[in-house]
Formats: structure tokens, sequence, C-alpha cells
């Protein structure tokens, strides 16, 4: 079993990879293995609607969505986290995202996520009910904790010393590596992902 964290800050070692270590800490005492994920610095073009990805499997722009596509397929669950600007999740994440998901939400359907959102004061929970819509719109379990999966800081020392924004990281982590084992006892029992209706797409204006 294995975890992908994607760290959808700029900054690869700031407040919300705390929070991302803080969960991959259980994680990985729980037996699950994981990898952080760095979005980093570099641009991020938003999806412009074209297909490609639909005919060729991937983006055709050649940058780290295509990369985390394909560790995405070999992952067992994913916990996003993002820093919160403006009262939503950064433009990095959801740029990425949106390329991420858009024709491969297949990959994730079946598999757990989870969203953990840094703020320094108010926005987390507009983000957190953003990143959320990935995992609803793509048949994926939705992972919870004890309370709303965010902390709390303007630096690193900061977000330690929220103590219950922790907590409810160490108990996101903890949850996660449940799900994911009563999954491949399901699994195990003969329990597989329910394959679904094909779609249908219903458009209001004819």
């Amino acid at each position: 079993m294995k975890v992908l964290l994607l760290n959808g800050s700029p900054h690869n070692n700031g407040c919300t990879y705390t929070a991302l270590c803080e969960v991959e800490k259980v994680l990985k005492e729980k037996g699950v293995e994981t990898e952080i994920f760095q979005i980093g610095t570099d641009a991020i073009a938003g999806c412009i609607a074209c297909g490609a990805c639909l005919k060729n499997g991937k983006c055709f722009r050649d940058d780290k969505v295509n990369e985390f596509i394909e560790k995405s397929k070999s992952a067992d669950g994913f916990v996003f986290g993002a820093p919160v600007y403006y009262a939503s999740a950064s433009g990095q994440i959801s740029a990425f995202l949106d390329r991420v998901f858009y024709g491969r939400s297949s990959i994730f359907a079946g598999k757990p996520g989870a969203a953990v959102v840094s703020c320094r004061r108010g926005g987390a929970s507009a983000a957190f009910d953003q990143l959320n819509k990935y995992f609803t719109i793509s048949k994926m379990p939705v992972v919870s904790s004890q309370y709303w999966n965010q902390v709390h800081g303007n630096t690193v020392e900061e977000v330690v010393q929220d103590l219950e924004g922790m907590q409810t990281m160490r108990t996101l982590g903890e949850f996660m590596a449940w799900l994911l084992k009563c999954i491949e006892a399901g699994k195990k029992a003969g329990i597989e992902v329910p394959e679904g209706e094909p779609a249908i797409k219903t458009n209001f204006i004819r």
C-alpha cells in the first residue's frame, strides 16, 4: 500500500509540508509506504481543454503533471495539501489538479483521498471544500479526521504550536491507513471497486 502526498505549496519545507509530514509519520508507523510530491516553484499552466490527454493519455505540456499522473497509477491513496490564498487553494495546485483529473479521473476511482489545508487565519474551510470536490467527482472515498483537515500558522514554528491541527493530521493518517487496509481486506474477500454505469452527460442548453 502506498499513499502519494501532494504538496501544493511553492515552499518545499513550509507550513503545508509540515502538516503533510505529520500525516506521513502516522502512515509509516502503520506500515504504509509514502511519497511526498513537491509541486515546487516551476510555472504550472492551467488546463486549456484541448483534449490532447484524452487521445494520448498525457498532457501535451511536458511538466510535473504528467510525472504525477504516472505515479498516481500505482498509488493506493492520496493526500492533497495546499496553502490558503485569498480564501481558496493556491493557484498552483488548482491548475495542477485541473489538468491531472481532466480525462484521467478513472486512475483515481476507488482510491481514498484526503485534503489538507494550511492557513494563517481564515479561508481554510473554503479551500478544503474546493479540494474535496476533486475526490467526489472521481468516485473516490473521502477520508476524514476529528476536525476539518487544517493547520494554522504563518511559519513552521507556529504550525507546530497548533496542537489541535497537528493532532487532526495524525488522526487523518490513522484513518487513511485503516481505510486502505479495509479496502485491501475487501479485495481479498472478493469485493471489488464498483464499475458504475456509463457516464451520462446532460447539457441544459441545446
